[in-house]
């Protein structure tokens, strides 16, 4: 290190002398063309003297002074830098001298440096006969590797030679045992197809049958047809009657007439309603009849496997379906037609209408001789079942005192649920405040929505109680029933601080905002999440409220820059 520091100082002193040397001469041979300058001010002065220019003389003066300024100040510049030179020369001589001290020194460490290259050239031979057998014994492995892989081939593909040959095996021995099965489910179909031809034949008697039935009632439904525009003209006379006896009264024909069609809608629509429990009533007995059919059906040909009878069975729960689908097509016809309200009046005065006619279970056995749905065929309408009796051979005193007490606690808590008693939960030290659960976010807000795409949003309710507690969802509000839809899973008992989710989705038709909430019930108390929908809009707002232009001159003009920004979704024109 002391060495290079040596050479590095020599090379620096050598630089400095060099420079030195350029500005020494640079410093001469200015000194020389000002020398050269001053001879030729002098003759121009001795020029001008002779001439006698006192101007030019002057001048001519004042440049030869400031020549011989600039001559002595370039040659005190040379002694000064001549010095430097000096002292350089003699550094450079010391450094040289320490450096022929040190000679030995040198010529040891060039010694040193030509053994370690040499050092470094064996490790160099050393690793690259290393890398070379660590190459041969890589390609050694490889080799070993390729040999593996090739007899895992070979294993392979006779294994998988012989897994063909089974599965060829399996499969001609598969085919022949489907070919048996083929045949007998053939020879079981032709059976079942024959049985179906048979038992199609029957019902097409019957519907044939049901055809005619149905064709006399619809002569008896014309007949009451005419009837019913008879009652009509009546009602309309009786109407024009009315509104003579009220003008002759003095009293209001118009309000008088609005508040009896009135009356007539309300018992119109009481009477529809009727109808509608009624038809609603058959649905639900008819198809009650089927399952208990059905059940039946299923015992006795588990217990007795007869064909016949199950037939039968069939059969008749097949003329109880299409009797009932009379029935309801007749009060559908009835409940749907459109007269005036004076001939619903006349058709409440007259008993034999189609409005007051009763159905079958309203009238029992002697209503079956007058009504027209009685059917063709004796079938499960003869038979008074009661749904709700048990077998006395099924009765067990358990099952009744278990199912009695289970009714008693459902009752108390119908009871304590629509008097809005909930119990309170009550911790040591701690007590419930404000709702007990809470939604993430606290308000669902639909924002900016399209008609006819769907939105979803997740809400996380969070038990806020100090207790476990549940919740279950009641509904949503009326007006978002036809938009809104709620899709949640009751997560049964949650511990305090859990949570739990449900997915809204938003459907709008109409572009209006609407506005609501989703109900819940928990063990506390009921709560709710307000729902809101707005449409896009356009919301302008400007960046300043008040323009000023502070201090003016007259005549001077300054100009202001506003913003106008619409945040809204819906865009718009301004002016």
């Amino acid at each position: 290190r002391n060495l290079k520091l040596l050479d590095d100082i020599v090379k620096e002193k050598g630089l400095v002398a060099q420079k030195t040397r350029h500005k020494l001469s640079a410093c001469r041979l200015r000194i020389k063309m000002l020398a050269k300058q001053l001879d030729h001010v002098d003759m121009e002065i001795g020029k001008e003297e002779e001439a006698g220019n006192v101007a030019a003389l002057s001048r001519l003066q004042a440049v030869s002074n400031r020549l011989c300024t600039e001559l002595e100040r370039e040659k005190e510049l040379e002694l000064i830098i001549a010095l430097k030179l000096k002292q350089n020369m003699l550094e450079t001589w010391q450094i040289e001298t320490e450096q022929g001290r040190h000679e030995i020194l040198r010529e040891r460490l060039e010694k040193d440096e030509e053994e370690l290259q040499m050092q470094f050239q064996e490790r160099g031979k050393v690793r690259i006969w290393k890398e070379r057998v660590t190459a041969l014994q890589a390609e050694g492995r490889r080799r070993a590797r390729d040999r593996k892989e090739e007899k895992a081939r070979k294993e392979y593909e006779e294994r998988k030679k012989k897994i063909l040959e089974d599965a060829r095996r399996n499969h001609e021995r598969a085919v022949s045992f489907l070919r048996q099965s083929t045949a007998r489910i053939q020879e079981k179909i032709a059976k079942e197809e024959v049985k179906t031809q048979e038992h199609m034949e029957r019902r097409i008697q019957a519907v044939l049958s049901l055809k005619t039935s149905i064709t006399s009632n619809r002569e008896k439904l014309q007949t009451l047809q005419v009837l019913n525009k008879a009652k009509a003209l009546e009602a309309e006379k009786e109407e024009m009657k009315m509104k003579e006896a009220i003008l002759a009264e003095g009293g209001n024909v118009v309000k008088e007439i609005f508040i009896h069609k009135q009356q007539l809608k309300h018992e119109k629509e009481k009477q529809a309603f009727r109808e509608l429990q009624k038809s609603r009533k058959i649905e639900i007995v008819s198809r009650i009849l089927q399952e208990k059919a059905a059940v039946h059906k299923q015992k006795k040909s588990q217990s007795r496997p007869k064909a016949s009878k199950a037939q039968t069975e069939e059969y008749n729960s097949s003329l109880v379906i299409l009797s009932c689908t009379f029935q309801t097509y007749v009060l559908a016809r009835q409940s749907f037609r459109s007269p005036s309200p004076c001939s619903l009046a006349g058709e409440r005065a007259a008993p034999g209408g189609g409005s007051s006619e009763s159905t079958p279970w309203e009238r029992g056995d002697d209503g079956r001789d007058k009504t027209l749905l009685e059917p063709e065929f004796p079938g499960l309408w003869n038979q008074e079942y009661d749904l709700h009796k048990i077998p006395k051979g099924e009765v067990d005193p358990t099952q009744l005192f278990i199912r009695a007490v289970k009714k008693e606690m459902s009752e108390e808590k119908a009871e304590e649920f629509q008097a809005g008693i909930f119990a309170k939960h009550a911790v040591p030290g701690r007590e419930q405040k404000g709702c007990a659960f809470h939604s993430k976010p606290s308000c669902i807000h639909f924002k900016d929505f399209d008609v006819g795409q769907t939105y979803k949003k997740k809400i996380i309710l969070t038990n806020a109680s100090y207790s476990v507690n549940y919740c279950r969802l009641v509904g949503i509000s009326e007006g978002l029933k036809d938009f809104i839809s709620v899709h949640f899973d009751p997560p049964g008992k949650m511990s305090s601080g859990m949570s739990c989710e449900f997915v809204v989705t938003f459907k709008p038709m109409i572009n209006e905002s609407l506005a609501g909430e989703v109900m819940f019930m928990a063990h506390t108390g009921s709560f709710s999440v307000p729902l809101t929908c707005t449409v896009k809009s356009c919301i302008l707002a400007l960046d300043k409220e008040l323009i000023d232009f502070g201090s003016l001159v007259v005549g001077e003009t300054i100009s202001r820059t506003i913003s106008l920004t619409n945040s809204g979704a819906l865009g718009t024109t301004f002016k």
